[in-house]
């Protein structure tokens, strides 16, 4: 399926299965409805449908970016440990 290169809110929607695994790990496809459930996520697949959203956040502002960032951090907190005690 086609990849969302943002998040954004579902405004306009019909029959939307999104592949939500590469953030939640879950393989089950989830139903999109503008009512309930309308956030969609960067990096995540549409497997079903179509829709139409308005873009709430790109790059290192959208959940994904959010998500790669504090990993980065993480590791950067590491080597300056491993540096400090050489």
């Amino acid at each position: 399926g086609d990849l969302l290169p943002a998040d954004g809110i579902l405004i306009q929607g019909n029959d939307l299965k999104i592949d939500e695994s590469s953030l939640t790990g879950e393989s089950d496809q989830v139903k999109k409805f503008m009512d309930k459930d309308p956030m969609l996520l960067s990096g995540t697949h549409v497997m079903e449908g179509s829709g139409r959203m308005v873009v709430t956040a790109v790059g290192i502002n959208s959940q994904t970016g959010i998500i790669f960032t504090l990993l980065g951090a993480g590791e950067g907190d590491e080597e300056k440990k491993v540096k400090k005690g050489k």
